[in-house]
C-alpha cells in the first residue's frame, strides 16, 4: 500500500501533464502509469489536436505503457489521473489490468469509478482495481474550473 505523500508526488506529475493540455486548448487533465517507481506512461487530453474521440489522457498513458512492457497486461503499474475516468477509459483501465487506479477530482457529467459507474470495482467484471480517490482533489477540480472559466465570454461590468 502507497502513502498519502507518494501518491502526492505522483498526482503532481499528472498535474503538470494537465496543465500542458490546457496550454493547447485541450480540457486538463493528465496521466502517468508507475511501474516500480518509474513513469512507464505520460497521458494529456489531445481530442482536439488529433482530432481522436478516444484522445484521453488515460488511452495514451495505457498505450505508452503497453508499448514500455510490451503487453498490453499493465499487472504491477499504478494509473494516477486528474479527473475521475470515463466509461470509455475505464474500460480500457479494465482490460488492460491495471491492478490500482487513483484519481484527484470526481466527474459529475461522466465519472465510471465512483460517481455514475463502478466500473473498475464491478465484480461482474473479470478484473478489479483498487480505486483511490481525492488525491490533490482541489487542485485537480480548479484546473478545469479555470479552464471551462476561461472559455466563457466575459460578462460586461
Amino acid at each position: 500500500m502507497q502513502t498519502k505523500a507518494h501518491h502526492v508526488t505522483h498526482m503532481r506529475k499528472a498535474l503538470a501533464l494537465a496543465e500542458e493540455a490546457a496550454d493547447h486548448k485541450e480540457v486538463p487533465v493528465g496521466a502517468v502509469i508507475i511501474h516500480g517507481s518509474n513513469v512507464i506512461g505520460r497521458g494529456s487530453n489531445r481530442r482536439e489536436r488529433d482530432q481522436d474521440p478516444t484522445g484521453h489522457a488515460e488511452i495514451q498513458a495505457i498505450r505508452q505503457a503497453a508499448e514500455h512492457l510490451s503487453s498490453f497486461r499493465l499487472e504491477d503499474t499504478r494509473l494516477y489521473v486528474t479527473l475521475e475516468p470515463c466509461p470509455m477509459c475505464a474500460g480500457a483501465i479494465v482490460n488492460a489490468r491495471i491492478p490500482e487506479v487513483i484519481f484527484g477530482c470526481r466527474d459529475p457529467k461522466a465519472g465510471a469509478a465512483r460517481t455514475l459507474y463502478a466500473l473498475l470495482e464491478d465484480p461482474r467484471l473479470n478484473h478489479r482495481c483498487n480505486v483511490v480517490e481525492g488525491i490533490l482533489a482541489q487542485e485537480c477540480a480548479k484546473i478545469l474550473s479555470d479552464f471551462f472559466a476561461s472559455l466563457r465570454p466575459k460578462r460586461r461590468s
